[in-house]
């Protein structure tokens, strides 16, 4: 695969700056509800072991003459540790996904773009999967999912994914074409949902499901869940603040804007 009002009633009286008063506070209660319901992703506590270190930007964006004006990126959550006497970039989470989904920027297209593979490891450096991925037509946000016919995801193991590309861009004044490798890199665990939210799961609109999912720090079923709703329905207002509110809180506001590509 490339592949969430209230309403309020206002009574009115003889007094009419009741009414108006009324009608205000009742405006920016609305509007604080529409606020606090964005979603917000919630990290779980990191694994007591190994180091889930890796980078969600790829190298090609940082300017000069083969920047792009966005990298290559994972959209992924990142968090700097403090590891020893230096610091390292952990790029983790959690998903109930036997199957996941995983979600990337892609900054070129068709005939430029020359590949893009995606690989998943387990945690001793064996591939799981490895598979190319079809060019996107244009730059945009495209979602990589595990397919059902390979073994799903063990419970509690952590597996390492990346994605590469190589892009063929202009470099210099005389237009000389280079290949650009570039990659990002990080890591998922599937785990098992509690009895209670198994519980809730199961009477769940969309709207509570990514609230849940982010909530419980299960970040692959959220953007997952919010990033089907919005290639279904692309011109949702609510759909598109709960995808920015949920990139928001990942640190990720620069791909908010990015079209999401079936």
């Amino acid at each position: 695969m490339h592949k969430l009002a209230a309403t309020a009633a206002i009574a009115f009286t003889m007094l009419v700056p009741t009414a108006a008063i009324a009608t205000h506070n009742n405006s920016q209660n609305h509007t604080h509800q529409q606020v606090s319901t964005q979603p917000r992703y919630t990290p779980p506590p990191f694994p007591t072991s190994g180091t889930p270190t890796g980078r969600t930007r790829g190298a090609a964006g940082r300017g000069g003459d083969c920047g792009f004006k966005l990298p290559l990126t994972a959209l992924a959550p990142a968090v700097e540790k403090t590891v020893g006497t230096g610091k390292a970039t952990y790029v983790w989470g959690q998903t109930i996904a036997e199957y996941p989904t995983f979600w990337f920027y892609i900054p070129a297209a068709n005939p430029s773009l020359r590949s893009v593979e995606f690989v998943l490891q387990d945690d001793r450096d064996n591939d799981v999967y490895r598979s190319a991925v079809e060019l996107p037509a244009k730059p945009g946000i495209i979602g990589v999912r595990l397919p059902s016919t390979q073994p799903p995801l063990k419970l509690n193991q952590n597996y390492h994914w990346f994605l590469k590309t190589e892009i063929a861009a202009s470099c210099d004044r005389q237009d000389s074409t280079i290949a650009i490798k570039d990659s990002v890199e990080g890591w998922v665990q599937r785990v098992s949902p509690t009895a209670t939210m198994r519980s809730k799961l199961k009477t769940a609109t969309p709207e509570q499901r990514l609230d849940l999912y982010a909530q419980q720090g299960l970040w692959y079923d959220a953007i997952a869940t919010i990033a089907e709703q919005r290639l279904q329905q692309p011109e949702n207002a609510a759909l598109k603040a709960n995808w920015n509110g949920l990139l928001q809180s990942a640190n990720l506001s620069d791909m908010s804007s990015q079209p999401l590509l079936p």
